[in-house]
């Protein structure tokens, strides 16, 4: 097995994209949406960090997290709202895909795909590439035309605090990193 090192440093960002298990759809429904905005509300309010930028897709999602200036563990915290959102999804009627033995042995279930993927955002330039990435995942992914059509992403809190134009990126586009965690 791959021995897997995370570059942590307190209080740094984040960007992070965390995927369902074989990439299906789940999310297309509204009371996984709803649960998982639970998890993640609850396991912030206990285990606080800043959520900058975040796009939910049908079957992943990416976001941006500022950690506290004392802490670097967001590994815990990816565990308890992926942990927390299985459990509300599996008891509300969610069904788990069937798991290697392997996995069965670790107590994993069939709702998310292991780990994360997560990269330490560098500066001021890779920030707001990474948050343009968020916002524009939605296109990338041809469910709408626009990201103002993508329900389910900070884009339209963006727009809200006057930090996007809301018919932003307009027609001269943004230049999109290759490929950040697909």
């Amino acid at each position: 097995m791959p021995n897997y090192v995370r570059w942590k440093e307190k209080g740094a960002s984040y960007f992070f994209t965390v995927v369902t298990y074989r990439r299906r759809p789940i999310f297309r429904d509204a009371n996984a949406r709803r649960l998982l905005g639970r998890a993640m509300a609850s396991t912030r309010r206990e285990r606080p960090f800043d959520m900058f930028a975040c796009v939910l897709l049908p079957d992943h999602l990416h976001c941006i997290w500022t950690m506290p200036e004392d802490d670097d563990n967001f590994s815990d915290r990816w565990g308890i709202i992926k942990s927390r959102f299985t459990k509300s999804f599996l008891d509300e009627g969610g069904i788990a895909l069937p798991v290697t033995e392997n996995r069965k042995k670790r107590c994993e279930r069939g709702v998310w795909q292991p780990r994360f993927w997560e990269h330490r955002i560098r500066d001021e330039d890779n920030w707001y590439r990474l948050r343009d990435y968020i916002h524009l995942n939605p296109v990338k992914h041809a469910l709408v035309a626009f990201p103002e059509d993508w329900e389910w992403s900070s884009f339209h809190r963006h727009v809200r605090l006057g930090w996007l134009d809301p018919h932003w990126p307009g027609v001269k586009g943004v230049e999109m990193p290759a490929s950040f965690g697909e």
